[in-house]
């Protein structure tokens, strides 16, 4: 048997999904806090839940996809009330209005759904990325208090021209930024008190804040109250990763803090869970910095500063350039760019690759017109792929009468998987292309070498201790009978298999024949 090809994070297939849109699994749970008054389109909770997302991992969805982590919204406690700031009535369905780091909302599930949930996905070989929120806390409503003012700005608004104007600064108007720049102790505010008091874990809650300040010795400022609460996601339920939100918007120093703080938890994680473990990767920490892109490299820029965020800190930063790179590059062009820089000025490190997400209102394509090149571009590219919810069934982020980000977040759209007979063929092809990139790691970590420009083929190579893994690909054949020159990856006699057709050949005078009916190949070494 040949060794297991490894996992690596450089090269993973990333599903991003809003946890309140994806799939209701208890319907249960649907309304709580009394969030019952009418919101703008699309901008209150619709019952997504974590048991909706387990339920898919069940039936083997992500893994037909080569999904090998999911990324959903964060799962904390959102603020009660509803806030409207011109696009009518909002809840925090979204997940980025925390006003309890140390509960789930109930909207979401509840711990043991989540310990089901990370069970669930380790048993299929996925990993888990929650989102980390340190940077502000959720408006403030009738039902929700602001914080108190040792805790949190109100003011200015950001500006974005300068370094302190992106930091020390609200991100828009009735968002609380906390101050991650204060080192002074700071107590509980009194809601939090009153509120652990009336759910009768005030105690408890009280004495691990105590041993968590003795044995880091930190300030009890107010960043390091919510490393406490997020780092406890990692040693209680045992999650393989952050995706962080609003980078930029905090200290660098903040995210080497919080680095050590869920290394210490993953290691104190996998010292008392061994066999709950999928390998031994660490702690994956992705970066959301508004508009870094590859090109930039490791420094982004204010105008006024520039900051390495992969220096002591992230693994990876999400990368907003590829979007404008696969409308605008040749397929060559963009695949060579990608692997010189990631084998040269990133090189350990990784970027995280998308077309289109819960805020970027210029995605890759939006009316879902070209959903094949989305997922050929997307999914060969060197790098990690985010593949955001509905990516993969052409859900539309076109809809009429949403405001905003709305459209972007639409309920996925499971009828049109079961029903339409073309979005199953568009599902089908991200499922070869998705299960091919997971086995192969020398998709997204690879190093790319186009063989011919004419018809276009090229191989990826990768290793690592005594893992070899090597993949040709071609792209924009003729349908039909095609004859592809191997003889720089394979030796005559080797057995190559085409993922795409599941046709089986055979190299012979440094050649292989496929006869299919597609105008793609993705071929692999079967006798090794």
């Amino acid at each position: 048997m040949p060794p297991k090809t490894p996992f690596v994070w450089e090269a993973a297939n990333i599903y991003f999904l809003l946890t309140d849109r994806f799939n209701n699994g208890d319907a249960m749970n649907d309304v709580n806090f009394d969030r019952t008054q009418e919101t703008g389109k699309l901008r209150g909770f619709k019952g997504g839940d974590i048991k909706g997302i387990t339920k898919k991992i069940e039936a083997g969805y992500f893994t037909d996809l080569g999904i090998n982590a999911i990324w959903m919204t964060p799962i904390v406690e959102q603020i009660h009330g509803g806030t409207d700031e011109g696009t009518g009535l909002s809840y925090g369905f979204h997940g980025y209005w925390a006003s309890d780091w140390t509960n789930l909302d109930p909207n979401f599930g509840t711990k043991q759904d989540l310990h089901q949930l990370v069970k669930t996905a380790h048993k299929h070989g996925i990993r888990i990325l929650l989102d980390a929120v340190i940077n502000h806390t959720g408006p403030v409503t009738d039902k929700d208090p602001v914080w108190p003012e040792s805790w949190v700005r109100t003011g200015p608004q950001c500006d974005y021209q300068s370094y302190d104007n992106t930091i020390t600064c609200t991100l828009v108007k009735n968002l609380p930024d906390i101050r991650t720049e204060s080192n002074e102790a700071v107590q509980l505010p009194n809601h939090l008190i009153e509120k652990w008091k009336a759910e009768g874990r005030y105690d408890q809650e009280i004495a691990e804040l105590d041993a968590f300040f003795e044995r880091t010795k930190h300030p009890r400022a107010p960043r390091f109250y919510i490393m406490k609460w997020l780092t406890d996601y990692i040693t209680e339920f045992g999650i393989d990763g952050y995706r962080v939100d609003t980078v930029k918007h905090v200290e660098e120093n903040v995210w080497q803090e919080f680095r050590k703080a869920c290394d210490y938890a993953f290691a104190e994680f996998k010292k008392d869970n061994l066999g709950k473990v999928l390998d031994d990767n660490g702690f994956y920490l992705v970066g959301e910095v508004y508009n870094y892109g590859i090109s930039a490299t490791t420094a982004f820029d204010f105008g006024d500063n520039k900051v390495n965020y992969f220096d002591s800190a992230f693994n990876s930063l999400i990368n907003f350039e590829m979007k404008w790179n696969a409308a605008q590059m040749p397929m060559e062009q963009l695949f060579k760019k990608y692997s010189d820089i990631l084998h040269s000025d990133l090189k350990g490190y990784g970027i995280l690759n998308y077309l289109s997400s819960h805020d970027d209102g210029q995605p890759f394509d939006a009316t879902r017109e070209k959903s094949f090149e989305t997922a050929t571009k997307l999914l060969l590219c060197p790098g990690a792929a985010q593949v955001y919810y509905g990516d993969e069934s052409a859900r539309s982020l076109v809809v009429e009468g949403t405001e905003g980000d709305a459209t972007l977040r639409s309920l996925m759209n499971w009828d049109a998987i079961k029903n339409n007979t073309e979005t199953k063929t568009v599902l089908s092809h991200w499922q070869k292309l998705g299960q091919f990139r997971a086995n192969h790691p020398s998709i997204g970590a690879g190093i790319h070498q186009m063989i011919t420009k004419e018809p276009y083929t090229f191989y990826r190579s990768f290793s690592k201790g005594d893992i070899k893994d090597i993949v040709v690909v071609g792209l924009n054949l003729p349908v039909g009978k095609k004859v592809l020159d191997v003889s720089k990856i394979f030796k005559n006699g080797d057995k190559i298999k085409d993922t795409y057709s599941s046709t089986m050949s055979v190299v012979e005078n440094g050649k292989v024949i496929i006869n299919s009916s597609y105008n793609i190949v993705l071929l692999e070494q079967k006798n090794i």
